[in-house]
């Protein structure tokens, strides 16, 4: 090392579900700066808050250092650290004396590339179950792309080249699949061709994207696909708009009637008016390329699978169904699978119920925090106490890991290997590596002494191999199960990155942050138009429906994005961008409303489902509908560290367990609460604030320093 002088690395963002591309500034072995890379197709240089917030959690004080044991009572949060060797052993154990292996289960994030490999192979080793968890999950979305699409990997939404965006639910400016890639092409899409984009955004609530919008356009919930079929019906029954050839497809050559969503029946169910529907639909099977994109709220009702379904197929209608500014299909990975599909919610309701019968003998957590983000009302940490051996490989102490009875912590991603396939892609095919740009943290200083961290994947292959286990895999260690993976990569001859040779290759590979190719694209067929449905399928709530009732709508934070972001202090104090609040739980209400019910700002409020209550800081809001009230999803934990523990409250706990029909997802948009005001007060932390009025003010007096005109 020299001394002052900085290396910069590049490698993967961790932070959030889509991993952009970081370079790191190092200075004598310290991380110091995190940038977007500029090379990496999914963000060209840009990164959020998120990311930079990596380097605390890098170095957060509460990280745990070593493997731990629960000496107390489950959830007691007694522990004693033990070496590795005792930990992995433990471990082994526990699993040769299970009864039955399929009650043995993995839960983890959703894994793909070379740590999903691992992960399927040690499963299927020990002959258990994988779970894969999402609290916001995409199962809904997924299931549409195969049924609009027969698509098996998640499209790319080329929204850099569309003239007309029509948006229903997906906050893509904000939180919503890949936010930094949308809000690049949101850029481009303003005023990088040449001609400013019209973008019409559908939503229940005012989010990121809908104030971005030309139009925000709400909708009440549930009912986005009721407006996306009547956009469809303008477009057909108009023999001057639209492509004919889809028209008949989407109609079964005009056996489906869709009078039933013509803008005169509908307008008043969906909550606008039927001008405005016919002139949304004109607009937008004319100025094109245009652009329908559904997800978010829109896709969490239980008529979810309908609204999606009937949203994306409006792509048909203007022939941007594979072309450039509209719906971009991915090629094949060229490494592995992209990210694990996502067990569905009713999955999760299942297991909970098999724990409760002492169905489960062994629960192993990695990357998912399931005691935090599933409903109360599943009773899934109730459950675990008939679990006799949970197993965490969390770094930090989530509430998962709280209840856990071994810990088997795993590295930063700044201190680990990795890969990574995008999900979606960039419309071609690429493959993110992830190198440590630091030794651990908590790295021994000698090397006979066995606590610190370890890689995730290489203690699965310690475990293996404790228990006599060949899992076939192309490497002894996770970096040669990688570099075997850059070697396949090699071997092509094609990409970004070419060398004479396998060693400069690899070192060509992590200077650049990955490999892509960008004329490796979708070569299939042509997907063929789906019937639009014969009769609207109509949302269920679960919850009070009196005209003392809210829908409620809960929405990712922007920093704390669905809670794995609570522990880090930027983070909290990252503000959000509609009511720049921070560190505390909030709830929305329409400002004409909250006066009715002598609600102010700062008041505290008890929101009431029929499976729960959580108190939050009333924010009256003009952008809410009377019949609406939204909460940030976040906060809340039992556990967490300092800046998350016992701050805030989870919505997540008092939502019904209802599921999205035929997909079993969780439907987190489908309950309705009651809101009470209590007696007590307190100051709502915000980053905006009220100027004095110094024209007014004796005390302040405006000097003018330039002399009048003229």
């Amino acid at each position: 090392l020299v001394s002052g002088l900085s290396n910069w690395y590049a490698t993967l963002c961790r932070q959030c579900p889509t991993s952009e591309g970081i370079v790191v500034r190092v200075i004598e072995g310290r991380a110091k700066k995190i940038e977007g890379n500029v090379d990496y197709p999914i963000n060209r240089g840009k990164h959020s808050a998120r990311c930079d917030a990596g380097l605390q959690a890098l170095y957060h004080p509460d990280r745990i250092s070593a493997p731990l044991v629960r000496v107390g009572e489950r959830g007691e949060g007694r522990w004693d650290e033990i070496s590795w060797r005792d930990a992995i052993t433990r471990l082994s154990h526990g699993l040769q004396q299970v009864k039955d292996p399929a009650s043995v289960v993995m839960a983890t994030d959703p894994v793909g590339a070379h740590l999903g490999m691992v992960v399927r192979e040690f499963v299927s080793g020990i002959d258990g179950r994988h779970f894969s968890y999402e609290p916001l999950e995409r199962t809904t979305l997924r299931t549409s792309m195969k049924q609009v699409f027969q698509q098996d990997v998640m499209p790319d939404f080329d929204i850099d080249n569309a003239a007309y965006i029509l948006s229903f639910g997906a906050d893509f400016l904000n939180t919503w699949v890949s936010p930094i890639r949308y809000a690049r092409g949101y850029g481009k899409f303003r005023q990088g061709n040449g001609s400013r984009g019209t973008m019409v955004h559908v939503d229940s609530r005012l989010s990121m994207t809908g104030v971005n919008a030309d139009e925000w356009l709400y909708v009440q919930p549930g009912q986005e696909g009721l407006l996306a079929l009547s956009i469809a019906q303008v477009i057909i029954s108009d023999d001057r708009l639209g492509d004919a050839e889809a028209k008949s497809a989407l109609t079964g050559g005009g056996t489906v009637d869709l009078s039933f969503a013509s803008p005169e029946v509908v307008a008043g169910e969906i909550g606008t008016d039927a001008e405005r529907i016919r002139q949304i639909a004109r607009d937008f099977a004319t100025h094109r390329p245009s652009l329908a994109i559904g997800g978010g709220s829109s896709a969490a009702h239980t008529n979810g699978l309908f609204n999606l379904n009937a949203i994306y197929a409006l792509n048909y209608l203007v022939g941007s169904v594979g072309k450039p500014g509209g719906i971009v299909f991915n090629p094949p990975p060229a490494l592995g699978d992209s990210a694990s599909d996502t067990s569905p919610f009713a999955d999760w309701r299942e297991l909970s119920d098999e724990m409760r019968q002492s169905g489960v003998e062994v629960l192993m957590v990695r990357g998912a925090d399931p005691m935090y983000g599933i409903p109360g009302r599943v009773g899934f940490r109730d459950a675990s106490y008939n679990v006799p051996l949970i197993v965490s490989f969390s770094g930090h102490m989530d509430d998962t890991t709280a209840m856990a009875d071994l810990v088997l912590p795993e590295h930063n991603y700044l201190e680990d290997w990795g890969s990574d396939v995008p999900d979606p892609g960039p419309g071609y095919q690429t493959v993110g590596f992830q190198q440590p740009v630091v030794r651990p943290v908590f790295e021994p200083p000698r090397k006979h002494e066995l606590h610190g961290t370890r890689s995730f994947p290489d203690v699965l292959m310690a475990v293996a191999q404790e228990l006599g286990l060949d899992l076939d895999l192309p490497g002894e260690t996770f970096k040669e199960i990688l570099e075997d993976g850059a070697r396949q990569l090699f071997e092509k001859g094609t990409g970004s990155v070419r060398a004479p040779n396998f060693r400069l290759f690899w070192n060509g590979v992590l200077r650049r942050g990955g490999w892509w190719d960008t004329s490796a694209r979708y070569t299939g067929p042509a997907p063929s138009p789906p019937e639009l449905p014969r009769t609207w399928e109509k949302p269920s709530f679960d919850g009070p429906r009196g005209a003392d009732g809210f829908y409620l709508i809960p929405f990712a934070s922007a920093s704390l994005t669905d809670g794995r972001g609570a522990h880090l202090p930027w983070l909290q104090a990252t503000p959000d961008p509609i009511t720049t609040a921070t560190w505390r739980t909030w709830v929305e209400i329409n400002l004409k409303k909250a006066e009715e019910m002598d609600i102010k700002e700062g008041d505290v409020i008890k929101v009431v489902s029929p499976h729960g209550e959580i108190e939050a800081l009333a924010y009256p809001h003009p952008g809410v509908s009377p019949d609406v009230v939204s909460i940030p999803i976040g906060q809340g934990h039992r556990a967490g560290g300092r800046y998350a523990e016992g701050r805030g409250f989870n919505v997540l706990s008092i939502l019904a367990p209802s599921t999205v029909e035929n997909t079993d997802a969780l439907a987190w948009a489908a309950t309705r609460v009651t809101i009470q005001k209590t007696e007590r007060w307190t100051r709502l932390p915000k980053f905006e604030n009220s100027a004095p009025d110094l024209a007014t003010d004796e005390e302040q007096k405006i000097i003018q320093l330039t002399p009048p005109a003229g």
